[in-house]
């Protein structure tokens, strides 16, 4: 609410800024009001300023805290019997002695007011911290993989896609496909890309969700002995492994039909999806926009920093 004072003082300023030649919307924009909030205050029959015409309440609430009561309850929350409980529990335990003082929700607001409104108890206070992100300058930085259902032509039976993506460039590092899943075929795959990237002992961070092949003891060592961080997705998160999930190399079920039963006829259909995937690409503007992963891999195009966070 602005005061007549502070009301009389605007309207002589800008009145004063508009006989030197400046515009008048200018003018009020300057101090915070509209052209119509400056009409609005000038439209009264003697040509003074108008009051602020609001009605506010003035009476106080009958049940209003006292400033004595009000001592009682910080007492209270700050005795040796309740320092560490916070009011949920404060409140209840004395209703079962038979007192009552005042609601949860007001000595939440006392203890506000007084800046007592923090952590309550032995424990330490719960901490957020932002989870660590990597960010990928170039290829062979940042690596993603999942493990993805691959449908047979049993209802119920499925082959399973192991496949790792450089975050960078989009180029599937390495992928197999087992009837399966395990750490030890994990480990075996990782294995295989390193060696074929020529990344061993070179810091590469690896993501995955929490699955147990991607925890497994098995697969941890390996990753210890090869070089590679591990890095996972956070508890209870489901974007936390966004490459992966996105499936940029998705495979085209149109192409297998209502599901192929032999394991070595499937890896045939997916190779072939991913050396077109690899030269073409089957996104159609991140292409136009950065050129096919292959090319990208081998810094033939200039690509932005993707990372995970």
């Amino acid at each position: 609410m602005i005061s007549i004072q502070e009301r009389k003082k605007a309207v002589s300023l800008i009145e004063e800024a508009c006989n030197t030649g400046a515009r008048q919307n200018k003018a009020c924009g300057l101090l915070g009001i509209t052209e119509r909030t400056l009409q609005r205050w000038k439209q009264t029959p003697d040509k003074s300023i108008k009051k602020d015409q609001r009605q506010y309440s003035k009476s106080t609430p009958a049940n209003k805290l006292l400033p004595d009561e009000k001592q009682e309850i910080i007492r209270i929350c700050n005795s040796d019997e309740y320092m560490n409980l916070p009011p949920s529990q404060i409140v209840p335990a004395l209703a079962d002695q038979g007192i009552f003082i005042a609601s949860e929700s007001s000595f939440y607001r006392v203890l506000h007011e007084n800046g007592q409104q923090q952590h309550r108890g032995k424990s330490k206070a719960c901490r957020r911290n932002k989870p660590k992100g990597f960010t990928a300058t170039g290829p062979n930085q940042v690596w993603t993989w999942d493990i993805t259902y691959l449908p047979s032509s049993i209802k119920g039976v499925f082959f399973y896609l192991y496949m790792i993506t450089d975050i960078y460039s989009r180029k599937i590092v390495g992928w197999e496909v087992h009837d399966r899943q395990n750490d030890d075929l994990s480990s075996s795959l990782v294995k295989r890309a390193c060696l074929s990237e020529g990344v061993s002992g070179k810091d590469i961070v690896l993501h995955s969700d929490n699955g147990s092949p991607m925890k497994g003891a098995t697969m941890l060592v390996t990753l210890q002995n090869l070089g590679v961080i591990p890095s996972f997705s956070r508890p209870s998160v489901s974007n936390d492994n966004p490459y992966s999930d996105l499936q940029v190399w998705s495979p085209n079920p149109a192409e297998f039909g209502e599901g192929i039963g032999r394991q070595p006829q499937r890896v045939a259909k997916l190779q072939q999806q991913r050396l077109r995937y690899h030269v073409q690409g089957n996104h159609a503007l991140i292409v136009r926009k950065y050129g096919p992963p292959k090319q990208v891999h081998f810094h033939r195009f200039a690509c932005l920093s993707p990372g995970l966070h």
